[in-house]
């Protein structure tokens, strides 16, 4: 799914193929002949990946996507689903790494090609933002094989929809379409399916062109303010203004404005 103009790379991965370009990490799940599903292969790849780009200042913003136009994600690998037992239950593998993805320094955004169904919609709702196609179709389905959605699932979803919605989602396993999922809140915008990659690279070439600090800090505030009480974030958010106004970026940014040309942040 990589243009001419990005560094597309499979080198080393067997289930995964990314891409860097304009700021912007693309990681492409490639196992269309499964619907993309989240083998153990996959999520150690992802997490490698999200390791090394922690750090690498030419990504700005981490989105993923899958291969093809029918599957986003279409869940966990069901052939090892049948293998899991209490220890791997317990080890959390796949909460674990979502919760890497929700708490990750750089902003992130799921490209929702198609289908996004149980641990796939779960690695969804851990990104900050969703953009999906039109035909892309979302809901939690581990009922009908006699499990719960177990990677924040059911936290993230009600947190998102509201407890009620995602008590019905998950119990009745229906599927929401695209038009739905939007009017709930479980997607940012809908838009066609061709124009779902320039939508997401439109996206991240606009919060790449802002303050990495002020990006940063503004993330960590919103999701650390929605776990406490009004008072408590607002002094997060205090706090963070304060920081920000110490930095070489805020300097830019208002010597910028003022010159009226574009501001060349440093993240400093």
């Amino acid at each position: 799914m990589a243009t001419s103009a990005e560094q597309a790379s499979t080198a080393g991965y067997e289930t995964i193929v990314t891409s860097v370009s304009d700021g912007l990490g693309l990681i492409t799940i490639d196992r269309p002949q499964v619907r993309n599903a989240l083998s153990k292969t996959v999520l150690a790849e992802i997490r490698s990946v999200l390791d090394a780009w922690e750090d690498d200042e030419a990504v700005r913003v981490v989105a993923f996507t899958g291969s093809g136009e029918k599957a986003f994600v279409a869940g966990a690998d069901i052939s090892q689903l049948a293998n899991y037992d209490v220890a791997y239950g317990l080890a959390g593998a796949m909460q674990r790494l979502f919760d890497k993805i929700e708490e990750y320094p750089k902003p992130t955004i799921a490209g929702l090609n198609g289908i996004a169904l149980g641990g796939g919609l779960e690695l969804a709702m851990s990104c900050d933002i969703r953009i999906c196609a039109g035909t892309a179709r979302f809901g939690l389905p581990e009922p009908n094989l006699g499990v719960i959605p177990g990677a924040g699932g059911t936290q993230r979803l009600s947190r998102l929809v509201g407890t009620g919605r995602a008590v019905e989602m998950v119990l009745t396993s229906r599927l929401l379409d695209a038009a739905e999922a939007e009017r709930f809140g479980l997607v940012t915008t809908v838009v066609p399916g061709e124009q779902l990659l320039d939508a997401v690279r439109n996206t991240a070439a606009t919060i790449a062109s802002k303050g990495p600090l002020a990006v940063r800090l503004a993330k960590m505030v919103i999701k650390q303010g929605a776990e406490t009480d009004q008072k408590t974030g607002q002094m997060l958010e205090l706090l963070a203004q304060t920081l920000l106004y110490t930095t070489a970026d805020k300097a830019e940014g208002v010597a910028a404005f003022l010159d009226k040309r574009p501001a060349e942040f440093q993240g400093r």
